[in-house]
């Protein structure tokens, strides 16, 4: 038999990086964090063996639920409880379109036990789809709940940081044991709540100039922020955007990295 672990008929697999919550403590508290409720657009990435999706079910009338795993996808067509309820796209979420959700005054409400191996690229597809999202749930490593909820100076702030809190207010929720799971993975994981501002309270005039003075800055920690733009921009222009050139770039602010790439964008600075 492989190293993959056998839970409830289902053989985990590592290439989907799959880890199925058993807790009930931990499993209800999620359930609560999401509240869902009947009429709501609800959406869960990855059900697995329907730990999250079960209780949800009983909840609510309908809703919808997204599955790479053909297995998993098939057992949940077959579920005495909910396969009236569900409607299963099959595929990557990595790859769907949120947009084929939507319905009229009825934002996404989406939640998931995120795969360890795809949650930050996943985390930025989603935040593509912000203004149609109510809220997200996702129990993560708790080391990228501590990046997205990072603040400037520390060694979790980064690009991820910024970009989420860019779209969204971030809240970790609670904390979850490797035990909760089977099998129990290397790491602790935390749940963490991601609400879209309704009003960008810092809104970039061109994203790709916001993406671009993240990476690079964060690719070059140890340098000053002089250096570090040095291409870009002067450090008599930093000061007039009341930026300290000698410090590093991980000590700017959300706002901060938001004037830069505004200005870089009026400036046409290729």
């Amino acid at each position: 038999m492989s190293s993959d672990q056998v839970h409830l008929g289902h053989r985990a697999r590592k290439r989907f990086g799959q880890n199925f919550l058993n807790d009930p403590y931990i499993i209800d508290g999620i359930v609560s964090a999401i509240n869902p409720r009947p009429g709501q657009n609800l959406v869960e990435i990855g059900p697995g063996l329907g730990a999250i999706t079960e209780p949800v079910g009983k909840m609510v009338d309908k809703f919808t639920v997204i599955e790479l795993d053909r297995d998993l996808a098939e057992r949940l067509r077959n579920h005495p409880d909910l396969a009236d309820k569900l409607t299963i796209h099959e595929g990557d979420a990595m790859r769907f379109d949120f947009t084929q959700l939507l319905k009229e005054n009825n934002k996404l409400r989406i939640f998931g036990n995120l795969p360890y191996n795809i949650s930050t690229p996943l985390i930025f597809h989603l935040l593509s789809f912000h203004e149609h999202v109510e809220d997200m749930h996702f129990m993560l490593q708790k080391e990228v709940v501590n990046r997205l909820a990072a603040g400037p100076g520390s060694k979790a702030y980064g690009r991820l940081t910024v970009m989420t809190q860019y779209y969204c207010r971030v809240m970790p929720v609670l904390e979850v044991p490797p035990e909760s799971f089977k099998p129990a993975p290397k790491v602790d994981s935390a749940v963490v709540r991601l609400t879209p501002y309704e009003t960008l309270p810092h809104p970039c005039t061109n994203l790709k100039w916001l993406d671009r003075v993240c990476r690079e800055g964060f690719n070059q920690r140890r340098k000053t922020i002089r250096n570090c733009y040095k291409s870009l921009m002067t450090g008599e222009q930093l000061e007039a955007l009341g930026i300290n050139p000698s410090m590093r770039p991980e000590n700017l602010t959300l706002e901060q990295f938001v004037t830069m790439a505004n200005w870089l964008d009026a400036n046409h600075v290729k």
